[in-house]
């Protein structure tokens, strides 16, 4: 396997020394993070950001004092930061909540008000329960909800299946950028062109695919985009994309006291401001990884989503190579059965999240193994519950999930393959 070195421009060394969780010692040796599926870790600029909010700004917005007006700050510069990261046309499309879940309901729920007997929605076997049941819910209004299967043998969603369940009747189609069970990446634009064809809206989790690539709205001809800042190396928090003249439209659910223009209506309750300090830290590191790396120089010409984008694409780079070491890897460990493409030449069509089994052993047993030797790893469904079922791994257990991030590097995947190869022996 490919020694502990750079496969795209990205200072791993300087980036792994921003996060003082990667210090953290078991049994004298530092651990493993591949749970970063389910979260991942947060650099100092986030730390320190969330700190110096409460220490110099802690108000409620839109008073007359300094500390509330510096909150009204923070929430426009969040805003801002949040329209580049994601190649909005305007801060006035980004709105907050306190997870992806919950802001996905929100918005079903409104437009479910206008639709009923005769209309459809589409979801798919691929995503997270968090962009499923909130749209199969609408079953209640007399909304008729259509599933897109999977290929069984790859997890990639059957497009064919998808052109065939469009009509005049569908109102939405639902789907993920990238699985956070298999890893696999989506077609999102030709969805959205499918979609459109018919005139539905487009409605995308992209809570997995966030901390993996760049992600431009305008480039995806999508109508909304939903991603939760804990996934890319931030805080607890969900962001919500909605295009502008759509989110005018919809009659949101909200207090009569609270603020009825967009995209204030959808964020039901006070703002968790300093989590949006920490998204701006989060913004801030990477835009320094981008200069440190030399993926642009410090005295170039870029907007902040340009530079922004630019870090991400060198992120993606640099994983294909994680991808890569991690597919050989647990190919070669024996009696391991992994999901989703295990073709070297495609795996630009999945982000380095793998789920496989080992042997007969229960997956929690597995995970708990490599838990004992510092190698954090997940078992379960992850909430991909159609992914699961689909594949009859429910009954199993599930199975164990790895996933690296940029932070990750070959040499910890060569840790992981070796753990693994004792524990199937």
């Amino acid at each position: 396997m490919a020694a502990d070195t750079q496969t795209a421009p990205i200072d791993t060394t300087w980036a792994r020394e921003q996060f003082p969780s990667l210090a953290l010692e078991q049994d004298n040796e530092h651990v493993l993070y591949l749970d970063n599926p389910a979260g991942t870790q947060v650099p100092r600029h986030t730390i320190d950001a969330i700190r110096r909010y409460f220490e110099t700004a802690n108000a409620n917005v839109h008073g007359p004092f300094l500390t509330s007006r510096r909150t009204d700050e923070l929430v426009d510069a969040a805003r801002d930061s949040m329209a580049a990261f994601l190649g909005a046309s305007s801060p006035r499309e980004i709105a907050f909540g306190p997870n992806m879940t919950t802001l996905t309901y929100n918005v079903s729920r409104a437009l479910g008000r206008e639709w009923g007997q005769g209309d459809e929605v589409v979801v798919t076997d691929l995503d997270h329960d968090g962009n499923v049941t909130p749209w199969m819910d609408l079953a209640e209004r007399g909304v008729t909800v259509r599933r897109v299967p999977i290929h069984l043998d790859d997890c990639t969603l059957d497009m064919e299946a998808l052109g065939a369940i469009l009509s005049t009747h569908t109102r939405l189609v639902a789907v993920t950028h990238a699985s956070n069970a298999v890893g696999m990446v989506v077609d999102v634009a030709e969805v959205a062109r499918m979609a459109h064809g018919v005139g539905a809206l487009v409605w995308v989790d992209a809570v997995h695919y966030g901390p993996h690539g760049p992600i431009d709205v305008g480039a995806l001809d999508v109508d909304f985009l939903v991603c939760s800042a804990y996934k890319f190396f931030g805080p607890h928090l969900g962001i919500l994309w909605g295009r502008e003249e759509l989110l005018e439209g919809i009659r949101a659910f909200h207090l009569r006291a609270a603020p009825h223009n967009v995209p204030d209506r959808f964020e039901t309750g006070t703002k968790s401001h300093e989590q949006l300090a920490g998204l701006l830290g989060t913004l801030d590191y990477l835009v320094e990884l981008g200069m440190k790396s030399g993926v642009y120089a410090p005295n170039e010409r870029l907007t902040l989503s340009g530079a922004l984008h630019r870090t991400m694409e060198a992120i993606r780079e640099y994983e294909r190579g994680l991808s890569t070491a991690l597919l050989e890897g647990l190919l070669s460990v024996p009696g391991l059965q992994m999901y989703g493409i295990r073709d070297a030449g495609r795996l630009v069509e999945r982000v380095p999240t793998f789920a496989f089994n080992l042997g007969d052993m229960p997956a929690p047993e597995v995970s708990r193994q490599l838990g004992e030797r510092g190698i954090f790893t997940w078992h379960g469904n992850y909430y991909a519950l159609d992914v699961m079922e689909r594949l009859g791994l429910n009954e199993r257990g599930g199975a164990v999930r790895v996933g690296a991030v940029h932070y990750n590097t070959p040499g910890e995947i060569e840790q992981l393959v070796r753990a693994l190869g004792e524990i199937a022996g």
